[in-house]
This record gives C-alpha cells, structure tokens and sequence, in this order.
C-alpha cells in the first residue's frame, strides 16, 4: 500500500485538492497586478512594497474574519458562488474604517472533503470580490479535516493587509462637535446574526427551500444576498479634493449591532442618538422578526437593519458625501449628530465600551419608518 492510497484512505484525497486548484487559478490570476510574484504553489505569497516609498510615512493595516454560520445556509441549498463576496466583505472592508487602501489578501478553506467544483466557486467569489476592491489575491489554503467535518461541511477565513499615511489614518480623534452621523444602506442582512436566523427559521419550521411572497425568493436565496462592497466608494470619497480632511470616522456595521459599532469610532465623553425614523429596514428584515414574534428593536445588538457603514462628517461636506455615495449607488442619509463635552448629558440609556473599546455613546432613539 502506498502512502497516498492510506492518505486517500484517511479520508484526505490530494488529487481533488489539485483539481480545485486548476479550477480556481483563472479567476484569481485576474486579481493580480505587476506587484504580484511567484504566480501559484508557493508557500507564500509575494507582494511588491516598493510602491510604500511613495509613502511618507506608510503604516500597514490587517484585518481577519469570516462569515460565520452563514456558510451552514450555502451548504443547505448547495450555493456557494455567492459566500467568496461575503468573505471580502467582512475583511477587506474592516481595512478601509481606518482610511487604509487595500493591498492583498490571503484565504483558508478547512473542509471535510474537497469537492473540486464546489472549492472553485467559492474561491472564485473571492477572487471576484477582490477584483472589485482592488486588492490581489495572493495566496490560499484549502485543508481537509475528515472526522472534524462532515463530507459537505466547510469554513472559510481570510486576512488582508492594507497601507495608510500616518497623518491621513481616520478615528475618534479627527471627530469634533456638530459632526454628521451619515448612514450608509446594507445589502440585507450581509454577515452577522445567522446563529439567531437559523434558530428563528427552525423554531418557525420554515425550511430554506420554502418560498417567501415578501421576500419573492426562498428563503435560502435572499439570505445568502451577498455582503455591499464598500471598498471603492469610500477611498474614493478619500481622495476626493473636494472632501479633503471632511471625513472624520467610519464605522463598519457587523458584529455587535448599530449602536455598538458607531460608538466604536467616537471619541470618549461623545454622545450621538441614531433617528430610527430615517430609515425603514428591508423586508428581510421585517419577516425574520414577525417570524420570531420579536420587536426590530430588540435585534438592533444582532442585524445591521440595513445600515451596512456609518461615516462621520463635517457638516461642510455632509451633502457632497451623501451625493458621492449615491452616484455609486450607496443609498446614504443623516441619522444623528456629534456631541461633544455636554457634561449634562444622561448616557445611561446609550451604548458605551463595545467591543473593548473606550470610546462614545450611542443610542437608538424613535420609532423605524413602515
């Protein structure tokens, strides 16, 4: 017996492995630029950072993620081609907040069993979804864990590596008082929250072939809608003349809900209250909490209720973001103000400390809009 043939015989089939990756070359060859080397096989990926000479003083950004138990769904109705986009946009966009361009980014793929086809697509989502943000994929890991994983089962990561001018990186310190809270719409419900849609949709015994008439789909279909794509529209704002320095923060709506992740990028002893009345969630929305017999309030902490992005602005430029935004077909709107140094202020009722760190105050305030 051979030490392949045991190998297979474990449960690990190498040759499938390969077959994936002649699949998948295409499609992530098209996301490299001159700055990649090495092409594929490597044992890792090459990036040319002469380009950071430009810089005057360059200071690298990464981020890593996931997309959680979103993956169970795709794995369900067996569509996966959709999956790749929700993984870029939960790392690539995290390195934009800071003001950062992206440069590449790497994935992993941990399955029980490589089904070649079903590996390509999901990479080739990927691969697609770093096309339209600029950033190259450079390198990948695709691993079979049998007797970890089911034969169907997989999980998917990646980490990405990004570059901002000291001088030009956004936060809580650039926020002033008067500044505009813009909201910027999600594409539904993106990446977060699927423990509790799984467990509304199974406690209701809706399965995920079951047509919905709200939503005009299944239910598997609208929720594997893929994750908005912020990337090129926000650095595009960035470097704008027109708006130079009026883009103060930027928030990412994921995990931990609305008022969390705008209080992340507020400066300490900073208020803002989100007008609920601005916005009316999507109908995905809607149909998980009637379904659940639940409030839309009550799962503010969970779902991004269709706000994908916050962006924090000077009031001088409030309009010509929201104009900008639109134009690439980001629905954008004001739901609140900055407020700072108010010492009368009652921050009881408001979110404060998320996610570790120490910065404002934020609280959802009036009713949603039908």
């Amino acid at each position: 017996m051979t030490s392949s043939t045991s190998y297979r015989e474990a449960g690990v089939d190498t040759a499938a492995g390969d077959r994936a990756v002649e699949l998948m070359k295409a499609a992530v060859a098209k996301t490299h630029g001159p700055e990649v080397f090495g092409g594929f096989g490597g044992f890792a990926g090459l990036f040319d950072a002469s380009a950071l000479t430009a810089f005057r003083r360059p200071l690298l950004a990464t981020s890593t993620d996931g997309v959680g138990t979103k993956v169970a769904i795709a794995q369900a109705i067996d569509k996966h081609d959709t999956i790749g986009q929700d993984l870029v946009g939960m790392v690539v966009d995290d390195i934009v907040v800071v003001g950062a361009k992206p440069l590449f980014m790497t994935d992993y793929i941990a399955c029980g069993k490589v089904h070649p086809e079903r590996i390509a697509s999901i990479v080739s989502g990927i691969a697609q979804a770093c096309s339209d943000t600029g950033t190259a994929l450079i390198g990948g890991e695709t691993a079979e864990h049998p007797g970890l994983l089911g034969v169907d089962d997989y999980d998917v990561a990646g980490a990405c590596t990004g570059a901002v001018e000291a001088d030009a990186i956004l936060g809580e310190h650039r926020v002033e008082d008067g500044d505009v809270v813009l909201a910027l719409a999600s594409s539904g419900l993106h990446s977060n929250g699927f423990s509790l849609v799984r467990h509304i949709l199974a406690q209701a015994g809706v399965g995920y072939a079951d047509h919905s008439d709200d939503l005009g789909t299944t239910f598997g279909e609208a929720l594997l809608e893929p994750t908005r794509l912020y990337t090129l529209p926000l650095l595009r704002l960035l470097d704008a003349p027109a708006f130079a320095g009026g883009v103060h923060s930027l928030s990412h709506v994921t995990g931990g809900g609305i008022a969390a992740n705008l209080a992340r990028v507020l400066p300490k002893g900073s208020w803002a209250e989100v007008d609920r009345s601005t916005w009316s969630p999507s109908p995905v929305f809607r149909t998980l909490s009637e379904l659940a017999r639940s409030s839309l309030e009550s799962s503010e902490g969970t779902w991004n209720l269709g706000v994908g992005f916050f962006a924090v602005v000077s009031p001088a430029v409030a309009a010509g973001v929201t104009a900008a935004l639109e134009a690439d077909g980001i629905a954008t709107w004001q739901v609140g103000t900055v407020h700072l140094g108010d010492a009368a202020a009652d921050l009881s009722a408001f979110e404060q400390g998320a996610k570790g760190v120490d910065g404002g105050a934020v609280r959802l305030v009036g009713a949603y809009r039908d």
